[in-house]
């Protein structure tokens, strides 16, 4: 692996996205990896000691002026909805028309690497009108754009293979869905609801994702002819309870690393609904500084927005980058690819072990990526047309919707 500082942009040449020189950049050479990660976490890297911290992208943004605080709001978008519909990356706010706003607002976990946890309450499925539980007792989930699959229980996962009629295979660590188990479940149309919720408050919100969303299809390299597989896998431990991309077709996600405090919400599909950026303010001009609310001043400044995959943009940065020449290596590391779930050991980062961490991070290092078995799949894409969102205005809001 090597690490190296560059110019990063984010958009299309030329389409005016902001673009930040003596960036981090890290790369593999491996072919196990094809679509890259851009980080979201504001929190410096440290490459060699605690007292040479590098700044991450957003807190580079911010430093410069380019968005008024450390936000971001996120949808991974779908291919089932309205023609196909583009995920959406805000940065330094979001995009109310995305979402159908709610009063449930969840505190960062306490582990920096897993700040993105919410309690599941409940998950119940529904066809034909009857619904039933398939979640026992609650359990503590991070939500994790980094990975496709929904980790729960074995338990959770055995009513699942009831209701559902899967059957999990071995080999490949995943439930494939065969031609005839996919026409069925499509007759069927169930929908899945997440319910879920915080310890401090009784305060839920539910989020509901179709059968849709689960009719994923898998191919070359990851499986010799397309095949269609369930994005739902065996946590090996409670250490693995994630939300997925599968989860984030439906959801909105709100995360404020100020006030160290974020939002899911249902996504809406109205198709009427334009696009509608509202900056989020910086701590420092929150009006009444409560952990809830999110006050915006007048003046405060536009959040960058990007549409289409952020894994895709990636991947296209990445290609420009390694064609270029000259750049100065900050750090090389042997190191071996490993596939989303390459071993059974414990939780990794996608970029290998201990090697990246972040400034103060404790004792523990828990990663984006879950380990545990081999040859688990990647998602597919089944678009890789991008078109970048360039609001033509920007309305402030006083207040965002928890």
């Amino acid at each position: 692996m090597q690490l190296r500082k560059d110019t990063v942009a984010l958009g299309w040449q030329g389409s005016g996205g902001p673009s930040l020189d003596q960036q981090i950049v890290a790369g593999i050479a491996t072919k196990e990896f094809y679509l890259g990660t851009f980080g979201l976490d504001p929190r410096p890297s440290n490459f060699s000691d605690f007292d040479d911290p590098a700044s991450s992208y957003l807190s580079n943004l911010k430093q410069r002026s380019l968005i008024p605080s450390l936000t971001w709001g996120y949808t991974a978008g779908n291919q089932y909805r309205l023609n196909k519909v583009l995920g959406s990356l805000t940065l330094g706010g979001y995009d109310s028309s995305r979402f159908i706003t709610n009063d449930v607002s969840f505190a960062f976990n306490e582990i920096d690497a897993r700040d993105l946890t919410v309690d599941i309450e409940k998950v119940t499925m529904t066809a034909d009108e009857i619904s039933q539980n398939l979640l026992s007792t609650s359990i503590a989930a991070f939500v994790d754009s980094t990975v496709p699959y929904i980790y729960l229980p074995v338990e959770v996962c055995e009513k699942f293979e009831a209701a559902f009629g899967l059957t999990w295979n071995n080999e490949v660590q995943a439930y494939l869905v065969n031609d005839s188990l996919h026409e069925k479940l499509k007759t069927q149309n169930a929908s899945v609801t997440f319910t879920l919720g915080t310890l401090k408050t009784n305060s839920t919100v539910d989020i509901s994702l179709p059968y849709s969303a689960f009719d994923l299809v898998a191919d070359y390299p990851l499986m010799p002819n397309k095949t269609r597989y369930f994005p739902l896998v065996r946590a090996a431990n409670d250490s693995q309870y994630t939300l997925g991309r599968t989860f984030l077709q439906e959801a909105y996600v709100v995360a404020d690393y100020e006030r160290r405090n974020f939002s899911i919400s249902q996504c809406d599909w109205s198709p009427s609904r334009g696009q509608n950026i509202v900056a989020i303010a910086p701590l420092s001009q929150t009006v009444t500084p409560a952990a809830h609310s999110h006050h915006i001043s007048a003046g405060a400044i536009a959040g960058i927005v990007i549409g289409g995959s952020v894994a895709l943009i990636f991947l296209l940065l990445a290609i420009y980058l390694l064609a270029r020449k000259g750049l100065a290596t900050l750090a090389t590391k042997d190191g071996q690819g490993r596939t989303e779930l390459d071993a059974d050991t414990i939780p990794r980062s996608e970029m290998g072990d201990t090697f990246f961490k972040y400034e103060l991070d404790g004792t523990q290092h828990l990663g984006a990526e879950l380990d545990g078995r081999k040859h688990i799949r990647y998602e597919i894409e089944g678009s890789r047309d991008w078109v970048p969102e360039l609001p033509a205005q920007v309305n402030i809001m006083n207040e965002l919707p928890a």
